[in-house]
C-alpha cells in the first residue's frame, strides 16, 4: 500500500512541476495564428496584400516568443524558489 501511495505521489509531484509549461506551445501558436488572421483581414480591407500578413505574422512571432521566454523564465524562478523552501 505504501508503494502505491508513493508512486502516486511522485506521479502528482511531477506533474504538478510540468504542468505549468504545458500550455505554452498553444499560446505560442495562438498568438502567430490570430496576428496572421488579424493581417489577412486588414489586407482585406487596405487592399495591401500580401503586406500586412507578412508584418502582423512577424509581430505575432516575436510577441509569442517573447512571452514564451518570459513565462518560461518567470516559472524556473517560482521553481527555484520553492525548491529552496
Amino acid at each position: 500500500m505504501e508503494l502505491k501511495n508513493s508512486y502516486t505521489k511522485k506521479f502528482s509531484d511531477s506533474y504538478r512541476s510540468v504542468g505549468p509549461y504545458l500550455g505554452l506551445g498553444t499560446q505560442l501558436a495562438a498568438t502567430i495564428i490570430i496576428m496572421f488572421f488579424l493581417g489577412r483581414w486588414l489586407d482585406q480591407q487596405l487592399n495591401t496584400t500580401p503586406l500586412l500578413i507578412i508584418v502582423f505574422s512577424f509581430l505575432g512571432g516575436f510577441a509569442g516568443i517573447y512571452n514564451f521566454i518570459k513565462t518560461v523564465i518567470r516559472l524556473n524562478n517560482k521553481s527555484k524558489i520553492d525548491k529552496k523552501n
